[in-house]
Parts: C-alpha cells; structure tokens; sequence
C-alpha cells in the first residue's frame, strides 16, 4: 500500500463577512501516494475553498491538516511557503506565466526559487518536463507567443519542476476547449499511471472527473461521497 500523502481532519471553515458562513463542515479524507483524486461539487459548494486550505494557502480553518505525515497547523508564512515550494505543485485555471520570460524559463521559477539545484540542473529538469508533456519544442519560445493549451501544458511543467508529492489543481481545464482538455486529461493520467504522481483536481467536469481514479463529491460544504 501507498502511503497517506495528505489528510485532512475535521476540517471546519467559517466566512465573516458580515454575517458568520459554515463553508466547510468536518471536511476528513486522506490521499494516498500515486491516487488521481477529482473533487466535484456544484458551484459554491465550497471545493476551491478546500483546495486553498489543503495547499496551505488559506491557514484560517480548524481542525488538522497532514502533509506527508506532517501537521501544518501553527506554522509561520515562511515554513509553508517552503513546503508548498518543495511539496505541493500548484496548476490554475489560468495559466499564470510571465510573459517576458520565455517557456523554458517559467519552468524553471520555482526550481530557482527552491535553491536546491544549480541553475544548470534546473534547466536540465525543466527541459526534461517540457520533453515529457510533448513541448519540448517551445522551450526558447515567449510565453506570450504560444497557445491557450500550450500554456497550460508549460504551467503543468512548471508545476512538476521541483517533483512535488502532490499535484493540485483548480479547475485546470476550466479555460480550455474540448480538445485541449482532453490533452490535459491524458497529461494527469499518464502522470499517475507511468510517473506515480499523486494528484487533487478540483474539477466541475463530470466526465473528466469519472475518468479519474476516485471522487470526492461534495455538497454545501460537506463530503457526501469519497
């Protein structure tokens, strides 16, 4: 068996604003090493606000979250900014490179940011990652400069460079055609089924969602099914 890479405990979240808003109700799952989890759940049912609390972008919960056997509650800015950095890869609805760098550069951000390579290895890895999601070709393009697709293929590379423990992601297909969610989805499949990657997909898409190895449905802020 996998090892547990991440679980939540009666995870509970309140919104103030002005009146006081259960969003999450005693959110305990766990994920298992090499798993590809889709989380479904009708808008507003509060599954982006789970994503951002699991990823330690959102500290203002309670109960407990574990990642790889580690509890992230009570720690400072800089300790989770690091383990997101080291552990979590992060792809976006939107793609979020920077248009004056090239492709193979935005790839390598986060492993210049990690420290733990030379500038040389990074690029090397980074390449490597292009190469394995089909893009090699568009390394020395500008990121402005090539597809809608293209860019959330290269936003997925950049998100495996430091060879996270788990992928996440918001509705990554979110803001691509039928094709090119169809090109992610095989991405994510390919990452679990050949390379063991561990993924959490947020996703409003039924049928990429079936596809995937196990769901996690969810309804006004509860687990109905998982």
């Amino acid at each position: 068996m996998h090892n547990v890479v991440l679980e939540a405990r009666h995870i509970n979240k309140e919104f103030h604003d002005p009146v006081t808003v259960q969003v999450l109700s005693d959110i305990t799952f766990s994920v298992r090493g090499g798993e590809f989890v889709s989380v479904i759940g009708k808008s507003g049912c509060g599954k982006s606000t789970l994503l951002y609390i699991l990823s330690t972008m959102d500290t203002d919960y309670d109960g407990e979250l574990l990642i790889d056997n580690e509890r992230m509650t009570g720690r400072t800015d800089l300790e989770l900014a690091r383990i997101r950095n080291e552990k979590i890869g992060f792809v976006f609805q939107f793609h979020y490179l920077l248009n004056e760098f090239t492709v193979l550069r935005n790839v390598m951000l986060p492993g210049m940011k990690l420290g733990k390579y030379s500038e040389q290895e990074v690029e090397h890895r980074a390449m490597e990652r292009l190469k394995m999601l089909g893009i090699g070709h568009l390394a020395d393009k500008m990121a402005y400069r090539i597809s809608g697709g293209e860019k959330q293929r290269v936003a997925i590379a950049r998100a495996l460079i430091n060879d996270p423990l788990i992928l996440m992601g918001d509705e990554p297909t979110g803001n691509l055609d039928s094709h090119n969610s169809e090109l992610v989805f095989e991405i994510f499949k390919e990452l679990t089924d050949v390379h063991n990657h561990t993924l959490l997909i947020v996703t409003h898409d039924q049928s990429f969602a079936e596809r995937s190895g196990r769901i996690i449905e969810m309804e006004d802020g509860r687990i109905i099914r998982h």
